[in-house]
């Protein structure tokens, strides 16, 4: 391979590597949001409830799905 080939390959290598390092931070504030937003409507007034609404939904889906 000619020199400057070599050189375009390790650029676009390097390039790559800045990207997946951006994409790989965005992963980890999109983490700490849901889990701040989690947390927070766990404090909510009506939480639990709401969880056991959701829960027994979910298993009517689940009932209708294998009907």
């Amino acid at each position: 391979m000619k020199e400057q080939k070599l050189i375009e390959m390790i650029n676009k290598v390097n390039k790559l590597d800045e990207i997946m390092q951006q994409v790989i931070q965005e992963m980890y504030n999109l983490k700490n949001l849901s889990v701040g937003t989690l947390e927070t409507i766990k404090r909510m007034k009506g939480y639990d409830k709401a969880l056991k609404e959701l829960k027994a939904d979910a298993e009517k889906e689940k009932k209708k799905a294998k009907d």
